[in-house]
C-alpha cells in the first residue's frame, strides 16, 4: 500500500505524513474489515462503511445505484432469490490510497474467488470522506477485469 498527502486540512493546517499515513492505514483497515463482513454474511458490519448517500457502479449491477436504499432494494432482491455470491475469498490487494484532510481515494483490485471457480479481478475506486472520525465510502466504482486470472 501506497499513500500521499496534500492540501489543506478543515482547519487549514498541512496534512503531516505521519497523520495522513495513519489516515490511509484507517482507511485500508476499513476496507478489509468490510469485504470481512460480506464473507461472513454480516451485513450490519459491511453497511458500517457505508454512507448513507453512497453511489455505488458495479459491472454487474442494474446501473449505477444513487443511495444506500438503492444499494439495500437491489441487495434484498438479490438475496432473496438465492443469487448472493458464495465466495471462499474477497480481498483487496494492490491498495494505493490518498488523503487529503477529510477525503480519501482508494484504489485496489478486488479478487474474488467463487466457491467451485476461478477467480475474478475488479479494479475498484472508493472514494471517502471522514465523518464523525469514521471513514465512510461515499462513492464506490467496480470494473471488472477480463483475461484475469
Amino acid at each position: 500500500m501506497s499513500n500521499r498527502t496534500g492540501g489543506p486540512v478543515s482547519n487549514g493546517a498541512i496534512d503531516s505524513a505521519t497523520d495522513a499515513g495513519a489516515d490511509a492505514t484507517a482507511i485500508a483497515a476499513g476496507i478489509d474489515d468490510m469485504y470481512d463482513a460480506f464473507l461472513a454474511a454480516d451485513r450490519a458490519r459491511f453497511d458500517r462503511h457505508l454512507h448513507a448517500e453512497v453511489t455505488t457502479w458495479e459491472t454487474h449491477l442494474p446501473g449505477p445505484l444513487r443511495t444506500r436504499s438503492e444499494l439495500d432494494a437491489y441487495r434484498d432482491g438479490r438475496d432473496t432469490s438465492g443469487a448472493r455470491p458464495g465466495l471462499d475469498r474477497l480481498a483487496a490487494e494492490d491498495k494505493r490510497i490518498d488523503v487529503w484532510g477529510d477525503t480519501g481515494v482508494a484504489r485496489y483490485v478486488l479478487v474474488a474467488e467463487p466457491t467451485g471457480g476461478p477467480a475474478q479481478h475488479s479494479r475498484v475506486t472508493d472514494v471517502l470522506r471522514r465523518v464523525g472520525g469514521d471513514w465512510l465510502i461515499v462513492h464506490h466504482h467496480s470494473e471488472l477485469l477480463t483475461g484475469h486470472g
